[in-house]
């Protein structure tokens, strides 16, 4: 009989790394998607141990029915948003609707063996350039956006949530195949402008979906009682070319690297704000984004990860960019 694991997100670029890498280790998947999911990626996988299940998380009701039809005892969360309009909208979606499905989950009777939850480092916020340790699972939670504050409280409504073996997992800056915030600057790069707001100094980590992926599984195994909690980047500091750096280097293009006066940016930001103010869709950059995209320092320790999940990235920027423009280009991205 094959395991079984809800991810939530399905069609969304993590959640298809998840999907893939879960059937690659023989589970049965079942794919939480909406009714307006984007399923092409999701549809190559052809396979019968792949289920789709429609999701509602407005409702805990319908959650609790979809969970109890599934039969999953692993449970993957990686459905959220990271842009919105108001720290309400934030909140109901990554928080409520998260909490929703754990009250489900224990509520279908099926003893549920290990919930993981995909958080964000933004939910502890950056610390300052000078900062001489790292972030770490025990840094005091200081987030500057309304999404990392969301994906706190979330991370405080699990906690609080009686006999749930939740895993925590705080992914830093991820990129990868199918990615689509990080890809907005590798075209930009691909077109010969390498443009930076302001000049100062920022100490930057990433990670490459797949190591992600792998600290994920990792954490459906983990048997502890208590509450889990692990950063994950892989491993490296970068200062803030590093990533355009590496991209010229992998793709051969030349750019121009220019600085933007930071006060220009943000009156950008704030008229761009106002502009998608009656818009259902939410901007690239806006003031929001700016305080994480100017944050001088966003390095994590993985030590935690190391140790109890036996972590060990197999990737590094060159690596894993490498990768990565690759399927840029095969599928005709860049």
């Amino acid at each position: 009989m094959k395991e079984k694991v809800f991810i939530t997100g399905a069609s969304g670029f993590i959640g298809f790394h998840l999907v893939e890498t879960a059937l690659k280790a023989g589970m049965e998947v079942h794919a939480a998607v909406r009714p307006s999911s984007d399923l092409t990626f999701l549809k190559k996988l052809k396979t019968d141990s792949l289920v789709f299940a429609n999701t509602d998380f407005s409702s805990q009701e319908s959650l609790k029915h979809t969970l109890e039809k599934s039969g999953c005892e692993y449970i993957i969360h990686a459905a959220g948003v990271t842009k919105a309009k108001s720290a309400a909208a934030y909140n109901l979606v990554n928080a409520n609707y998260t909490l929703h499905l754990a009250q489900a989950a224990l509520a279908t009777g099926i003893p549920l063996k290990r919930f993981v939850f995909l958080s964000s480092l933004a939910a502890i916020g950056p610390l300052a350039y000078a900062a001489e340790q790292p972030i770490t699972e025990n840094t005091l939670p200081v987030p500057v956006t309304d999404y990392g504050r969301s994906k706190l409280l979330a991370e405080n409504y699990l906690s609080d949530v009686e006999n749930l073996p939740l895993t925590i997992i705080r992914p830093t800056a991820v990129y990868g195949p199918g990615e689509k915030d990080l890809f907005v600057l590798f075209k930009t790069l691909n077109k010969g402008l390498d443009a930076y707001i302001g000049n100062g100094p920022q100490r930057l980590s990433f990670v490459y979906v797949k190591d992600l992926v792998a600290a994920t599984m990792a954490a459906l195994k983990e048997s502890s009682k208590e509450v889990s909690v692990y950063n994950i980047s892989d491993g490296h500091a970068y200062d803030r070319y590093a990533l355009a750096d590496k991209f010229r280097e992998i793709s051969g293009k030349t750019s121009l690297r220019t600085h933007l006066p930071m006060t220009l940016v943000k009156m950008v930001a704030g008229l761009l704000d106002a502009v998608y103010a009656f818009s259902a869709a939410t901007p690239v950059l806006n003031k929001e984004k700016l305080k994480e995209l100017t944050a001088p320092n966003w390095i994590c320790s993985i030590d935690a990860a190391r140790n109890h999940l036996r972590y060990r990235p197999q990737y590094n920027l060159q690596q894993g960019l490498t990768e990565t423009l690759m399927w840029y280009k095969e599928n005709k991205w860049l």
